[in-house]
């Protein structure tokens, strides 16, 4: 596989290394092997992973490889994996040891695995880790660590547990492209909570640099869908395009047992005598932070390999644990806005990477000439930051992508925007194929705890392919946005989801004819100064159900 190979080729622009260190590190493996040195720097004791170590460098088409059965001679020892990745920091890694016994030609070089036993003495700490014990045996178990308290807690746990634990720290920063930036570097204290957890338990740490991936596979197709006028769920995609997808394949040659994360989510597999069963995802304790939504667009096959120890416990419980665990990070507040933007502005990374475009501001009932705006991508519907108008407050009720202009209202709430009818496409099930049953279902349209009970009703394609859904909801949804994922279930079971097609009705927000009318206007130089905005004489009160509406807000506004 061509482009399987490729991924474990070229460094990084900053850090080639010669050939040298490949050299220094073979003749230290060498020496080690003849003088049988039990103590030595690179090394250090871990019986149940003393195994085959491979040492590859691929320059170009030439690859140069030793293989160096360690544990023939040191069976108690094992090799640092961040030696070699501080060697040679490469794109992609290469891993240095094979995780999997059944890669050996010789079984007896590797160390049996004792029976599961919980070296934690803490009958606290027994019921938190339901969601850690699979198949009552220690597994190999690659855990995805981003230096927050969730993923170093679900650590902690694994390792409490009896497994074999490797972290991943994935690197998806590509804020070299951001130079007033350049000084501040998020992933850096990210990295270094992450490292400090590792430490606690001596337990490796990989860093992964994904960046090339993630640019490929969700960024250009959230510039993509702004482009159209459409609000896309980057976290959606990251889960299922990065971290159990390029990642996951990433390491396919190691031949983990499971890979872990921090996510509130519970998978259920199947008894080890029965394969051929479905993994089912459900919903985790907390349904508040329960993050089912952002995983419902996987396969079978991924969510057969993944397991989240924090599916059985709360968040409140978690920070507890941080707590008892004495994490480093334990009292690190959770991650907001986009992670591959960090510090650097939602607004800056579209106008670098989309550009602006001057359009004009209308009020959708008069078609007064308010202002004017940067791009129509900038804005989503239902956003009231950054239009910088006076008399507020003003929501952005409709966008009219082909003449780039922004229809604004102060009425945002008094209008009756709710909807239960609406077609989904892009449709992905966890079960491989759709439900038998698709009357009585119940549905996500954004994160939270709310659910709706619906029913799904095929629409064909022309070629007889079910396609398209029509989803008729039970109740009415104020905010539904073009671009966003509908997750559905049956019960507490994830089944699949896919992206919502249109907002709201076919009309939406009602803009009057003349504000239409102006919109088209090709000279808006011939619109003269904005309108004197007048003091709104009516306040409205906003539902206490607003948060429905500001669909992705805090990335527009980030």
């Amino acid at each position: 596989d061509t482009n399987k190979s490729n991924r474990f080729t070229g460094y990084s622009q900053i850090a080639r290394r010669p050939v040298i260190h490949f050299v220094k590190s073979t003749v230290s493996l060498l020496f080690l092997q003849t003088k049988q040195i039990t103590n030595f720097s690179h090394f250090k004791s871990q019986r149940s992973r003393a195994e085959d170590t491979m040492l590859q460098l691929k320059l170009g088409n030439i690859i140069m490889s030793t293989t160096i059965p360690l544990s023939h001679f040191v069976p108690t020892l094992t090799l640092k994996p961040l030696l070699f990745n501080s060697i040679y920091p490469r794109r992609h890694f290469h891993r240095p040891f094979s995780l999997s016994s059944s890669s050996s030609s010789s079984s007896s070089s590797h160390i049996p695995l004792s029976p599961l036993k919980i070296p934690f003495n803490d009958n606290d700490l027994q019921h938190y880790l339901s969601c850690c014990m699979l198949q009552r045996r220690p597994l190999k178990v690659a855990l995805l660590l981003s230096g927050g308290v969730d993923s170093s807690v679900a650590l902690r746990l694994l390792h409490a547990a009896g497994h074999s634990c490797t972290a991943f720290y994935l690197k998806i920063w590509f804020q070299e492209d951001f130079e007033n930036f350049w000084s501040e570097c998020p992933w850096e204290e990210d990295l270094k909570y992450a490292r400090a957890v590792c430490d606690q338990v001596d337990v490796p740490l990989e860093v992964v640099h994904l960046t090339d991936e993630y640019w490929k596979n969700v960024v250009s197709y959230i510039i993509q869908e702004y482009r159209c006028g459409r609000t896309p769920n980057p976290d959606v995609l990251c889960n299922t395009r990065i971290k159990f997808g390029a990642f996951m394949d990433a390491i396919s040659i190691m031949e983990f047992d499971y890979i872990a994360s921090g996510h509130y989510a519970n998978v259920v597999h199947p008894a080890a005598n029965k394969k051929n069963t479905l993994s089912i995802l459900e919903l985790s304790k907390d349904m508040v932070k329960d993050q089912t939504y952002f995983l419902s667009h996987l396969s079978q096959i991924q969510l057969k390999r993944l397991i989240f120890p924090l599916g059985c416990i709360s968040k409140d419980e978690v920070r507890k644990l941080a707590m008892k665990f004495d994490l480093p990070n334990k009292d690190r507040k959770d991650s907001q806005g986009i992670c591959f933007l960090g510090k650097v502005k939602f607004s800056e990374f579209v106008s670098r990477h989309i550009g602006e475009m001057e359009g004009i501001i209308l009020e959708a009932e008069t078609g007064d000439f308010l202002g004017k705006h940067r791009g129509f991508w900038f804005y989503t519907i239902g956003q009231r930051q950054g239009l910088r108008l006076p008399g507020g407050p003003w929501y952005v009720v409709e966008k009219d992508v082909k003449n780039n202009a922004v229809f604004v209202s102060r009425n945002y709430f008094s209008f009756d925007k709710r909807r239960r009818l609406f077609r989904v496409g892009s449709l992905k099930w966890l079960g491989g194929s759709p439900p038998e049953q698709i009357s009585e279902l119940q549905c996500k349209v954004r994160h939270g705890p709310g659910f709706y009970y619906c029913s799904l009703k095929w629409e064909l394609g022309e070629d007889g392919s079910k396609d398209v859904v029509v989803v008729q909801l039970s109740e009415d949804d104020q905010g539904l946005a073009a671009g966003q994922f509908a997750a559905f279930y049956q019960g507490s079971t994830c089944i699949g989801s896919g992206v919502i097609l249109d907002s709201w009705d076919d009309q939406g927000f009602p803009v009057c004819a003349k504000a239409l009318e102006i919109a088209k206007m090709v000279d808006i130089s011939k619109l003269g100064k904005p309108v004197k905005i007048k003091a709104k004489t009516e306040t409205f009160q906003e539902p206490d159900h607003k948060d429905n509406v500001e669909i992705n807000r805090d990335m527009v506004n980030a």
